[in-house]
């Protein structure tokens, strides 16, 4: 069986290659990949190489292939696995393995094993630690979201409060409280907002900032409505556009401060921002992972004494985060097209992975199976021009709030092969 894969060999040295896989063992499965989200995480492995924890250190030998949030379906399944995986059906994967204390993860680690290819090889550990979803949806681009997806449902679940008195700690959100989610109009923002308002617990105020109107602006197209229906108060503010960005934050939240706060950006100002405006027994979850490892902000120990204020972070979710990101798609309470702005071929990964943080807007959605530049959703009907198949393209997503769908899907895997 060949495939053809992105391959990571060192630091900025990513390929594409077509090379035979080898035949499957007893224990280990064939996949055909079909979606595939580029995520920050993959950038900073390849700008990395074999410098990132995860990334073997024999990698310039053994290439590994990149992409980490992908599905699609399984082909071959060895014997051990058989009653448990049919050839022919759609699977999801949880990339977080974790496996005797090992680092190794699809996307980073494995030579036959990863999302940026059209061919792979499953290891027996993935199945072992039911890292391998069945997947009954109509999308294969859901289920590569539901990752990052779990990312966020992971950092909810993770983010807890306290009573005064009493030894125990309440996982989640405050129920009806107040909410801020700082730099979050991006995409992994967007994810976090449609969760804060369909979720099992949600507050009664969302306060969602950033520097970018237009980025702004889409939350809201996308967003507003919803919260309306969900009687949830939902409110955008560009930081950059008020004198005292503190205080006015505070005036918002009626001077009680916010009970739980995402800070979305690695960036100082951000951090400390978040920590001011945090109510008593505020919880600031700090989600964004920096490239520094001297990253610092400073932190008021005064009210983490008297205010019982606490901060902690999350990096990825575990497989029950996944499964339910799956599970809410599957009931449509979310949306994780919401947080999808291009969609491109297997031949634009290396450009786009090496430049993402230079490319504007959100999610970048990568169909392995096709060839295709990385196009803005937005660009659609301009493209139309060149290509009349982007012309349907831009139609079936205006018809959809702008937002990609499974139309769009089913459209460009039976259009763009």
């Amino acid at each position: 069986m060949k495939t053809k894969a992105v391959r990571l060999y060192g630091a900025n040295d990513l390929r594409l290659e077509e090379f035979d896989l080898p035949e499957i063992k007893d224990d280990e499965i064939l996949v055909e990949i079909v979606s595939d989200s580029i995520c920050m995480s993959t950038y900073k492995c390849a700008i990395l190489g074999e410098k990132h924890k995860r990334v073997p250190k024999d990698v310039s030998e053994n290439p590994i292939i990149i992409g980490h949030e992908f599905a699609g379906n399984i082909v071959k399944v060895g014997k051990k696995w058989q009653n448990q995986f049919k050839p022919g059906t759609k699977f999801a994967q949880q990339p977080a393995l974790n496996y005797k204390g090992s680092m190794a993860s699809p996307g980073y680690s494995y030579m036959y094993f990863g999302g940026d290819a059209t061919y792979a090889i499953v290891p027996p550990e993935v199945m072992e630690l039911g890292c391998l979803i069945n997947y009954e949806g109509d999308a294969y681009y859901e289920a590569s979201l539901a990752e990052p997806m779990s990312c966020i449902i992971g950092a909810y679940h993770a983010t807890y409060h306290t009573e005064m008195g009493k030894y125990t700690h309440f996982m989640g959100i405050k129920e009806n409280g107040n909410l801020a989610i700082l730099a979050g109009a991006g995409p992994m923002g967007l994810g976090t907002i449609d969760y804060a308002l369909h979720g099992d617990i949600n507050p009664k105020l969302v306060v969602v900032t950033d520097v970018d109107n237009s980025r702004l602006e889409r939350a809201r197209e996308i967003f507003e409505d919803e919260a309306n229906k969900c009687g949830i108060k939902l409110i955008f503010v560009n930081t950059k556009e008020t004198s005292d960005p503190d205080k006015y934050l505070m005036e918002i939240s009626d001077g009680h401060g916010y009970d739980d706060v995402f800070a979305m950006a690695p960036v100082k100002e951000v951090v400390e921002q978040a920590d001011r405006i945090l109510a008593r027994d505020g919880c600031l979850n700090f989600f964004a992972g920096p490239t520094d490892t001297n990253f610092k902000g400073e932190i008021n120990f005064y009210n983490v004494h008297y205010n019982s204020t606490h901060v902690m972070g999350t990096t990825g979710g575990n497989t029950d985060d996944l499964i339910e990101s799956l599970r809410l798609t599957e009931k449509k309470r979310i949306n994780p097209a919401c947080m999808v702005t291009h969609i491109g071929g297997l031949d634009s990964v290396i450009e786009t992975t090496l430049n993402l943080p230079k490319i504007p807007g959100g999610k970048k959605l990568i169909y392995t199976q096709i060839n295709m530049p990385l196009t803005a959703i937005s660009d659609f009907k301009n493209k139309a021009k060149e290509d009349k198949r982007f012309e349907k393209l831009a139609e079936i997503v205006e018809n959809n709030k702008g937002l990609w769908c499974t139309e769009a899907e089913r459209y460009l895997l039976e259009n763009f092969r």
